[in-house]
């Protein structure tokens, strides 16, 4: 185990991240400085530039995964080396999020209708029985 190796995993250990991370973060290293055969602590935000580019390009990575390296090559020199890191010069990958949107809408839509129903139902009860609020809600349940 190198020096940097072992100093990149004393920082994660340290703080506390899940050994899954742990792994991906050392073979995301491990990777980058060998892609340019040379330590990582002598490469910089040029280096970093054309890895990431490779990613998409030639090994046609999906955005998330070019992130998930882009992260754990920030936490190696912004953490294990204690240098800059500028988010102007490396950005991370726009991540499509159509289907964010759509799962969000539809929770929405779901929701309305959910209250809708408590709402169409309750009211009357209330409205009728001259009790609480609140004596009537314990009574409804979907």
């Amino acid at each position: 185990m190198t020096h940097l190796r072992k100093m990149m995993l004393e920082e994660l250990q340290r703080r506390n991240y899940a050994e899954t991370t742990i792994d991906c973060y050392l073979h995301a290293v491990e990777d980058f400085s060998r892609h340019f055969n040379c330590s990582p602590d002598r490469l910089g935000p040029r280096h970093i530039r054309e890895y990431q580019a490779a990613l998409f390009q030639k090994r046609k990575f999906s955005p998330n995964t070019v992130a998930q390296r882009l992260a754990a090559l920030r936490f190696f020199y912004v953490k294990t080396l204690k240098k800059a890191w500028s988010i102007t010069e490396t950005p991370y990958p726009k991540v499509p999020g159509l289907s964010l949107v759509m799962r969000v809408s539809e929770r929405s839509e779901r929701c309305v209708q959910v209250f809708w129903t408590c709402f169409s139902t309750l009211v009357p009860k209330l409205a009728l029985s001259g009790r609480y609020r609140s004596e009537s809600i314990m009574e409804y349940v979907p």
